[in-house]
């Protein structure tokens, strides 16, 4: 029997049982719908979270005052942790291969403006923050490079803030009002939008030393560091780590990279996406089981076919090789639609809820194909074998 002859019996015999095989492939089709459409959402969120965690580069490591995890000592060691102050943020710019230091202060507090006030968040930092955090200024300019203790009071006003309090008008040179202090507006940060959770907008920037007096800190909260981005992460970390050490004594701060930030990150959400394309995965088990259930039946009923098949000189390889290829048919179709369903279904939620979005990785597309393709290989094997052993004679007699 030539390849186009099995091909032909193949489709011939799907094609004249309709119904049965649809109900065959649909497992298959519900699974594999399942698993790219879950897929699609997961790798979306994966995607989406990583890029929201990126948006101020990846060549990024900050620091911050106290150790990150502790050990049963006793509690007079606390009194020896030193916070983090603009000296140590100094010295650590004038490591070799970094390009950009900020210090940092948080707070909140009312910005006024002649009748309008808003609480927001108060940010203390260097001159250096378009640098470190990829974001500057959409009219004027950022804070200049003042003496840090002597900085002038000069404020910039995030999106948000300059258009509660200024609406359209021009804010540049007005004062505002933020505590019991009174600074001038220079600029407007362009806007930059939320990044987990933290609107960025929603905020003014300020002489981290002027923060460090509003807020009552003595030190700081967290130095952010750009590095070059020829460099490594692990030998810049380690530098910082041992000019810290060198001046505070001992280990009371923790470095963070965003290698490795993202690096836990895109493991937790991989993980989660791998999860939920396992969820839908347990369909295409039902599919597999449907395929063995009627491709069973269809052995039983089909008893006088294979007989004549037999007298016909047909070998049972090749009658295997049939209800084998019926059975891969049957479930590549049901892959086919699975996927058309699946790919469209992310495709319109994506569109639909674009808070939500969608990216399908053929990755996964392959593999589940793959996985339907086998699937309905092997369901098929025990009723294909059934077929092969019947004895033609008996099968001929066979009502």
């Amino acid at each position: 029997m030539h390849l186009t002859d099995y091909i032909r019996l193949c489709l011939a015999s799907v094609a004249s049982n309709r119904l049965r095989s649809f109900l065959t492939g649909l497992g298959i089709t519900v699974g594999i719908s399942a698993v790219v459409l879950l897929t699609s959402i997961g790798e979306g969120i994966n995607r989406f979270v990583v890029t929201e965690f990126s948006q101020f580069g990846t060549h990024l490591i900050a620091v911050s005052p106290g150790k990150a995890s502790t050990f049963g000592v006793s509690g007079a060691v606390v009194n020896t942790v030193k916070p983090l102050t603009l000296s140590d943020a100094e010295s650590i710019a004038d490591l070799p291969q970094i390009e950009a230091v900020t210090p940092m202060v948080l707070g909140n507090a009312p910005v006024e403006y002649n009748e309008f006030t808003r609480y927001t968040n108060i940010y203390g930092v260097g001159p250096s923050v378009p640098d470190v955090w990829t974001m500057g200024p959409s009219v004027g300019q950022f804070l200049p490079d003042d003496n840090p203790r002597n900085a002038r009071a000069f404020v910039v006003l995030g999106s948000t803030v300059r258009n509660e309090l200024f609406g359209k008008s021009n804010p540049l040179g007005e004062r505002v009002r933020i505590g019991s202090s009174t600074f001038r507006v220079i600029g407007v940060m362009e806007s930059k939008g939320q990044m987990m959770g933290v609107d960025l907008d929603d905020a003014v920037f300020i002489p981290v030393h002027r923060a460090q007096t509003m807020f009552n800190r003595e030190g700081l909260m967290e130095i952010n560091i750009a590095y070059s981005p020829s460099a490594n992460s692990e030998h810049i970390s380690k530098r910082i780590h041992n000019l810290l050490v060198n001046r505070h004594g001992n280990e009371d701060f923790t470095i963070r990279t965003m290698d490795e930030m993202l690096s836990v990150l895109d493991s937790i959400l991989g993980a989660v996406t791998a999860a939920v394309g396992g969820l839908g995965a347990i369909s295409l088990l039902v599919g597999a089981v449907g395929i063995l259930t009627i491709m069973t039946i269809a052995v039983n009923e089909r008893t006088n076919e294979v007989g004549l098949l037999r007298a016909l000189g047909a070998g049972r390889g090749q009658v295997l090789m049939l209800f084998l290829g019926e059975a891969i048919v049957l479930a590549a179709i049901g892959g086919l639609a699975g996927l058309i369903l699946g790919a469209g279904g992310a495709w319109l939620i994506g569109t639909a809820i674009p808070a939500l979005p969608t990216h399908t990785s053929w990755t996964y597309v392959l593999i589940a194909e793959s996985v339907a393709a086998i699937i309905g290989l092997l369901a098929g094997v025990a009723p294909a074998w059934k077929a092969a052993k019947l004895d033609p004679v008996e099968a001929l007699r066979a009502e």
